[in-house]
């Protein structure tokens, strides 16, 4: 039915009901209001992301980035698995792990960050570089599973004296975490330690670490995985340029040094993991 089929009998009936034509303003109003309610919510998406953008900004500042915030959040994040007392054994192992680095790269005389704990893939510290050449590489990737591999004769020693497998599984986890850090495969402590050695040595460590990501998958180490890929062929392309035989030309006597304390930790971590390794199921953690 059309407009015009409705239209009012009497002029009194149809007084103030002019009908509705296209651009006659009167259907517009409507759409003036749609238009108004969108342009408010832009204006306020527009605020939003503004303040989003500064706060992005701010967050480097902040001291809920500190190393002592960032190890609460983990221990938090942690205990959601582990329990509380046993997360905060464990961060306290990853904490003196990464501070072993960071020692070793101030007595490098590099300037080092405060670890800073990321939940469920450990600690990070930020450096300029690693030292000044490839045995003060090796030095700094290998200062973490020494320290943390001390720190880690603690909870063995409690385990011996009490026979309490909290604490031994405990030391197992630390024994554990140094050893798998001495994978040799870039940017793992294993792989900062064979810089001193060969750069052929990346490509066994990054085989290894297919096999495993084959046999045992975990996103944590596909993400090694994928990261030591593009680190080790950026450090392969650059080992024949002048830089690069210059930060590898070192001494073969450091060479033999490193190769021996990086044997010892792989043969002394490995005994201490299968000596503490809890059978499943029994456990009083």
């Amino acid at each position: 039915m059309e407009a015009h089929d409705v239209a009012p009998s009497t002029p009194e009936a149809g007084r103030g009901l002019d009908p509705i034509h296209p651009g006659s303003g009167r259907g517009d109003g409507l759409l003036k209001r749609i238009g108004a309610a969108l342009a408010a919510v832009a204006l306020f998406i527009a605020k939003l992301g503004a303040k989003a953008k500064l706060l992005l900004f701010a967050l480097p500042k902040l001291k809920v980035f500190t190393t002592s915030a960032s190890m609460l959040v983990s221990i938090v994040a942690y205990q959601l698995i582990f329990g509380w007392l046993f997360s905060v054994g464990f961060v306290l192992l990853l904490l003196l792990h990464e501070l072993g680095h960071v020692f070793q790269l101030r007595r490098e005389g590099v300037k080092a960050s405060a670890p800073m704990f990321i939940p469920f893939l450990g600690a990070v510290i930020s450096a300029k570089s690693m030292g000044d050449d490839a045995a003060a590489e090796a030095r700094v990737g290998l200062a973490g599973p020494i320290l943390g591999s001390i720190a880690t004769l603690i909870p063995l020693g409690v385990w011996l004296a009490t026979g309490s497998h909290f604490w031994q599984a405990l030391a197992f986890i630390g024994f554990f975490l140094n050893l798998f850090n001495l994978i040799p495969v870039l940017p793992l402590d294993g792989g900062r330690a064979m810089a001193a050695l060969s750069p052929w040595v990346w490509l066994v460590g990054l085989a290894g670490l297919i096999a495993l990501v084959f046999f045992f998958p975990s996103p944590i180490v596909l993400l090694i995985l994928l990261l030591g890929g593009m680190e080790s062929w950026r450090r392969w392309k650059m080992r024949n340029t002048p830089e690069g035989r210059a930060y590898h030309r070192i001494p073969a006597r450091t060479r033999a040094l490193v190769a021996a304390v990086y044997l010892v930790l792989i043969v002394a971590l490995a005994l201490g993991v299968s000596a503490t390794h809890l059978p499943r199921g029994l456990s009083d953690v």
